[in-house]
């Protein structure tokens, strides 16, 4: 039953025939899990918070950064350093103390994901990666639950539904990962996620109380440079059903190092960040600062006598340029370069300590 306090907190939303008082009591029965407690996950919390859906699970295992704070609402600066879903937990305590907020502080992986997904009605992502979108449309699948998807890059942005009563799972639209830069490479408009983050909460809605069109079967495209909005209809692949286990990620390539057995004070180690020069500024673990979209450039005036018979290693912010950047040295005849797994990220939110370097390098990096 609603109290007195929570029927005149929703009075304007109760008024609507699509709500009404029955409308309002599934959301208060209900229970949606967020993945990603980051740009999207923001608008999406606050949103169905303030709604009044009962139980609300928080599944991130990120700290807040400044550079979260031009699109990341929910936290403010007072919040930096902290683990997300305990910032973000207190302020939706603000918004409504009349629901139930759930605080997961860890990593959704193949070994955790059924038991985390398991307690709720149905699944947002809001992840910034592709591995987990497809964890989380397997353990849907599997667990036969609805979530709701949105994704966003530089001015557009994409929400649809999966797993909706039988409807199209998320493989059936993307087969195959994509290869598409993170934020942190090609920058991302700070209100863009709430733009996408809101028609996403506006589908959990629907689904929870059972009015209006579902996004199922369906892709809404939005475009916020041409204010542009287009609706893709797409087909189910009945094979992309037939899911009983969840696999776990992919082995990484041969060529990449592990934070924990990365030696800054290897003298025999050549470290290059292949991130923009404010970004090394910021933050870095050493090296020279060679950006990707330079990177074949500054290789090829590199003086050749100071990297015979060193270690090249390329780091970035989460791994994803610094593959690239491998890629590249690799035409460019440089046998065995590596890259640092998971970037600064994954050294930052694991507190991984590498072995730090207690002595400059005898040599300079010297370009001819």
């Amino acid at each position: 039953m609603l109290t007195a306090e929570e029927i005149n907190r929703y009075s304007r939303q109760i008024v609507l025939d699509e709500i009404g008082m029955a409308g309002q009591h599934k959301l208060k029965a209900a229970a949606v899990l967020v993945v990603g407690i980051g740009g999207l996950g923001s608008p999406v919390l606050q949103y169905l918070a303030a709604a009044g859906v009962g139980k609300i699970g928080l599944v991130d295992f990120d700290r807040v950064d400044e550079t979260n704070l031009h699109r990341q609402i929910i936290y403010s600066t007072a919040d930096l350093g902290l683990q997300k879903v305990d910032a973000a937990k207190k302020r939706m305590e603000q918004v409504n103390p009349c629901i139930e907020i759930v605080a997961i502080n860890k990593r959704l992986d193949s070994e955790n994901a059924l038991d985390i997904l398991a307690p709720y009605d149905l699944v947002v992502d809001g992840s910034d990666n592709f591995a987990t979108k497809y964890l989380v449309n397997d353990a849907c699948v599997i667990l036969n639950k609805p979530f709701v998807f949105g994704s966003i890059y530089r001015l557009g942005g994409q929400v649809s539904v999966f797993n909706f009563v039988n409807g199209p799972t998320y493989r059936c639209l993307f087969p195959e990962s994509s290869d598409l830069e993170s934020c942190s490479a090609v920058g991302v408009l700070g209100v863009l996620p709430g733009i996408i983050g809101c028609f996403m909460a506006n589908e959990v809605i629907k689904i929870i109380v059972g009015f209006g069109e579902i996004l199922s079967g369906k892709l809404l495209v939005i475009d916020s440079k041409s204010l542009s909005i287009q609706l893709h209809q797409f087909s189910a692949v009945p094979e992309n059903r037939n899911i009983t286990t969840l696999v776990p990620s992919p082995a990484f390539c041969a060529n990449e190092i592990e934070p924990t057995s990365l030696d800054l004070a290897d003298e025999d180690l050549f470290l290059i960040d292949v991130r923009e020069p404010h970004e090394h500024l910021a933050h870095n673990i050493g090296g020279v600062n060679f950006p990707l979209n330079s990177l074949a450039q500054n290789l090829g005036q590199l003086d050749q006598t100071v990297i015979n018979g060193k270690k090249i290693a390329f780091y970035c912010k989460t791994g994803a340029r610094s593959k690239k950047a491998m890629t590249i040295a690799q035409s460019m005849g440089i046998k065995n370069p590596f890259s640092l797994r998971g970037g600064t990220d994954l050294i930052t939110k694991t507190n991984i300590k590498c072995q730090q370097q207690t002595k400059p390098p005898r040599k300079k990096y010297v370009l001819m």
